[in-house]
């Protein structure tokens, strides 16, 4: 917003210092900063909590983030422009890979990816962190392939894009296990030579440093992108808003 010219009024971490430690709903909230602002971008706790904002506000709601297992959808756009710059979508092979039940950034992905052609995904996960039905049953419902593996080695060679996601250790009874789903320099010598390897960041352990010289790693420029990417999406909602009528009147 700063670089668009505007201005930002923050309500970091709103839930230790605001009126939501009293309880104060999240509509309220939004009724009364929805009459300060232009735009509202909201990462909230639980799931949904960015759909209840956005049916009471009185101006556009982005979705930053929702739930323990939610959605983070401009991450996804930013994910996907990454890829577009470098391919086309059409007939992705992709793996994503990490903690994927909870993950919101593998989410929001496979429901962007399905949106197009001929794609086949592979989930790659420990078999307790698997993708939650809601996004499977989604991608049956629309005839997406997809496959759910716990081995990394099967489908490394085969995909165009590897999407890399943090797996957090007290979740895996095995923390030594965890280096099946990591990316090193050797994992990577066994992809495609023109495969694209991205991830939301910030990293840990399964994605090692001695990757970032490998010129298919996008990870970074996948984050500069995120800045291109949400200016547009608030250029987009501010022009939408400027040209419809105003909901109080003249």
């Amino acid at each position: 917003m700063h670089r668009l010219g505007g201005r930002v009024l923050s309500t970091e971490n709103a839930g230790v210092f605001s009126s939501e430690v009293e309880g104060e709903q999240v509509e309220d909230s939004i009724r009364i900063i929805g009459g300060y602002s232009d735009v509202i971008v909201i990462r909230h706790p639980e799931d949904h909590g960015a759909r209840r904002a956005a049916e009471v506000s009185p101006v556009p709601v982005i979705n930053a983030g929702d739930g323990n297992g939610g959605q983070h959808p401009t991450q996804a756009l930013l994910d996907l422009y990454t890829i577009y710059r470098q391919r086309p979508l059409d007939g992705l092979s992709v793996a994503i890979i990490g903690e994927l039940d909870r993950g919101r950034t593998a989410r929001s992905l496979a429901y962007l990816l399905a949106k197009f052609e001929r794609v086949k995904m592979f989930f790659v996960s420990p078999p307790q962190l698997q993708m939650k039905p809601d996004i499977l049953d989604y991608l049956d419902e629309h005839n997406v392939r997809y496959e759910l593996e716990s081995d990394i080695d099967r489908v490394i060679a085969e995909v165009d894009v590897v999407y890399q996601t943090r797996i957090r250790p007290e979740r895996v009874r095995d923390v030594n296990g965890l280096k099946r789903y990591a990316i090193d320099s050797t994992t990577v010598e066994r992809m495609k030579p023109d495969a694209l390897i991205l991830h939301p960041l910030p990293r840990t352990v399964e994605l090692d440093k001695s990757v970032d010289a490998d010129p298919r790693a996008m990870y970074f420029r996948q984050a500069r992108n995120g800045l291109y990417v949400r200016m547009a999406l608030l250029t987009m909602l501010l022009e939408k808003e400027q040209s419809a009528p105003s909901p109080w009147g003249p």
